[in-house]
């Protein structure tokens, strides 16, 4: 089967970041510090600024980010997840809750923590309303952006 222009794409992104290169992997472990204290900064100024802060999704990978930045409910109030079969159980090791994704539009949080950023843009799409109150995305990886 041929390689189609996405992969291809893919490719050419990872060669021009240097994942070919020892120098890419001597600098992960930094890069992941950074990104852990990027985003426990965002945390913190936000929480004394009283601001909410509600996760979406419920992935492994998001699961392990919060787990590996120490994220509680003292930060993330809860998430929320498409899968009827999450709603009303808690991420492992952080003890979040999970909920259904209209809770977001009950409570009207300030910000809303994408845990699987890998599909920020199709979440963002689908959340948009959340401007309607002034809510933003927040996107931890690969650096944390804020829209």
């Amino acid at each position: 089967k041929p390689v189609n222009e996405n992969v291809r794409n893919l490719i050419d992104r990872e060669l021009k970041e240097g994942v070919k290169t020892i120098a890419y992997y001597i600098n992960f472990t930094e890069k992941v510090k950074k990104t852990k204290r990027q985003i426990l900064e965002f945390f913190v100024q936000a929480k004394n600024e009283n601001k909410v802060i509600v996760g979406y999704g419920a992935p492994g990978k998001g699961n392990t980010l919060l787990n590996y930045c120490g994220i509680r409910t003292d930060f993330l109030d809860y998430t929320v997840d498409i899968n009827p079969a999450k709603h009303n159980h808690y991420l492992p090791g952080t003890l979040i809750p999970i909920f259904e994704p209209e809770k977001i539009r009950e409570t009207k949080p300030d910000y809303v923590f994408i845990l699987p950023w890998n599909l920020k843009d199709e979440i963002i799409v689908q959340h948009d309303y959340i401007r309607e109150w002034g809510g933003k995305f927040v996107i931890p990886v690969p650096e944390l952006t804020i829209s």
